[in-house]
């Protein structure tokens, strides 16, 4: 009897081992199968598009071609030229305002704050769509002063990129700053250092990386853009623009291939630069940092908090100024206020604002469940299988949105893959939308999994817990924090992306980043202004949602969140 009951228990321990490590490659499986079919494989298209000529031959004739090309050199010097200047004035200004949040001592810091976050609420074109209201032929500026700015071409979508790109600056800036210990302060100021010389010797070499890290990261964004770059570019063409035009304008999608392959190198070199930077940034991170709490000191305080609200107040109003015309009754000869730009006469109206809302939802549930999946499978694989997988999830983010939006049209909109059943669909740019932030989420969900203690799981396993259990039970709860805010950030970036899907939508399927472009460009400003309004609106609410969703978590879960 005792020995027929041993041998049942040993073989049902065997048969949940087993169940566990089927459910192992499950989870690790599904996700890995998504990144191969819908970011490997269309990368692979595109490189084969940029190598075959009309008649189906390979060919670097593209190549030559697009090299021989002085619109191609053009609008490389503009893209490098614009990424290299937007790069120095973002660091500068984001360096400037983290130092201020982190270092200084004044009020309203919570006001700096919410200002910086703001750009990141809407699609990168509504920068430009502002400074056009404020600073445009017919802009506030103009009017009122009897000036005759023109800010269309390189000046005018210098400061819009720099405007979306400073928050990215600023965040990344102020966690280098973040981890600089209090201690090494104190005891510099005990040996008689002056705040100058600590500012020089300590605070400048410990945030190297972090300011590294923010210069690759904001050239990567600038010269990728495409909206500002549509919308306020004007004459002055950047690659984003040039494979915008091979596609749509000319239909050539083999140029736009190989103009995609172009602008995916400088973005590759950046990318892997960036890493390096945020590796050493996190190999310098101390396990005890002592936080430094900053001394008033009027001399540098003072000139400091004008300044980070002088450029808190800039971004606010180029916002402001998009909602305000939006209610304007005939911009800019009657400012009287009417509701009459928002009976928005394009083809569809508003339908194209429920769809995103619907396509984001979806993105975030399915990205929000692939990265638990695959973060919960990696922890059981041996370190073999699971450093390429790390590398294969972070690749994503050295691919532009126009690239990858490229590399969708060109593999779904043919029939020699079963996969064309998905072109046209709300499924497919949900798809795109998700492995577009595929490398943030995947990163911001493994960092939850880093904090979970390995007693919490060894001691479910000890109580006979298989892995489905101990994932529902312990794992999921304790990472909450980190999903919640997983899923909305692929919420709130699909809502607001065009890059990544100016190339996937049709006449029947539209989404609202695009409607605002097509309004622009039909001439109906003031419409465009309402539709960015109601756009930034869902944005708005989904943050704050967020926020109220993490901080009732927080008061209600009985042990320590890993947020």
């Amino acid at each position: 009897m005792i020995a027929r009951k041993g041998t049942t228990t040993g073989g049902g321990a065997a048969r949940r081992i087993d169940g566990d490590q089927v459910l192992t490659w499950i989870c690790v499986g599904l996700p890995t199968l998504g990144l191969i079919l819908f970011f490997v494989y269309p990368m692979v298209i595109v490189f084969v598009r940029s190598i075959t000529d009309l008649d189906g031959a390979y060919t670097l004739g593209n190549y030559t071609e697009i090299l021989n090309s002085a619109g191609f050199w053009r609008a490389t010097r503009h893209s490098m030229v614009m990424g290299l200047s937007t790069m120095v004035i973002s660091v500068v200004l984001g360096f400037i305002i983290a130092h201020g949040l982190h270092r200084c001592a004044f009020r309203g810091k919570w006001l700096i704050r919410a200002a910086i976050v703001l750009p990141l609420l809407a699609p990168s074109l509504v920068q430009a769509l502002g400074l056009i209201f404020l600073l445009g032929r017919n802009g506030l500026v103009n009017r009122f002063l009897g000036l005759e700015l023109d800010i269309y071409g390189f000046w005018g979508l210098m400061i819009a990129n720099t405007l979306y790109a400073l928050p990215q600056a600023v965040m990344i800036i102020g966690a280098s700053l973040v981890l600089l210990d209090a201690r090494v302060y104190e005891a510099a100021e005990v040996t008689g250092a002056t705040p100058s010389q600590q500012f020089r010797d300590l605070t400048l070499p410990a945030s190297r990386f972090g300011v590294l890290n923010a210069a690759f990261v904001v050239f990567i964004i600038t010269i990728t853009d495409f909206g500002n770059a549509a919308v306020i570019g004007g004459d002055y063409s950047v690659l984003a623009t040039e494979i915008y035009a091979q596609v749509i304008g000319q239909r050539n999608f083999n140029m736009g291939a190989v103009v995609g392959i172009m602008l995916l190198l400088p973005t590759v070199a950046a990318y892997y630069i960036e890493r390096q930077a945020m590796k050493r940034q996190q190999s310098t991170k101390a396990g005890d940092t002592q936080p430094f709490v900053p001394r008033f000191r009027p001399l540098r305080d003072l000139p400091m908090a004008g300044f980070c609200f002088a450029i808190s107040a800039a971004i606010v109003a180029i916002l402001s100024v998009v909602i305000f015309a939006s209610f304007v009754h005939l911009w800019p000869y009657d400012y009287s206020l009417s509701l009459r730009h928002y009976d928005i006469t394009l083809a569809g109206g508003y339908s194209s604002l429920w769809i995103t809302i619907v396509i984001s939802l979806m993105a975030a549930t399915g990205g929000t469940l692939a990265v638990f999946l695959l973060g919960l499978g990696m922890r059981r694989i041996s370190e073999k299988i699971a450093r390429p997988l790390q590398v294969l999830a972070a690749m994503p983010a050295a691919v532009p949105g126009m690239v990858l939006g490229l590399a969708y049209i060109l593999t779904f909109n043919s029939t020699a893959t079963p996969l064309y059943l998905l072109y046209g669909t709300a499924a497919l740019i949900a798809i795109v939308n998700f492995y577009h932030y595929h490398t943030q989420a995947f990163l911001t969900a493994m960092t939850g999994f880093r904090q979970l203690p390995g007693a919490y799981e060894e001691a479910a396993s000890s109580l006979g817990a298989g892995m489905g259990r101990v994932a529902v039970n312990v794992i999921a709860p304790f990472i909450a924090p980190m999903l919640i805010s997983v899923f909305f950030f692929i919420f709130m970036r699909s809502m607001v992306t065009l890059s990544a899907v100016v190339f996937l939508t049709t006449p029947e399927l539209n989404v609202a980043a695009v409607t605002i472009m097509r309004l622009d460009d039909a001439g109906l400003t003031s419409q465009a202004a309402a539709f960015s309004t109601c756009l930034m609106a869902v944005v708005m609410a989904a943050l704050l949602g967020m926020k109220g969703i993490l901080a009732y978590y927080r008061r209600r879960k009985p042990f320590e969140t890993a947020g």
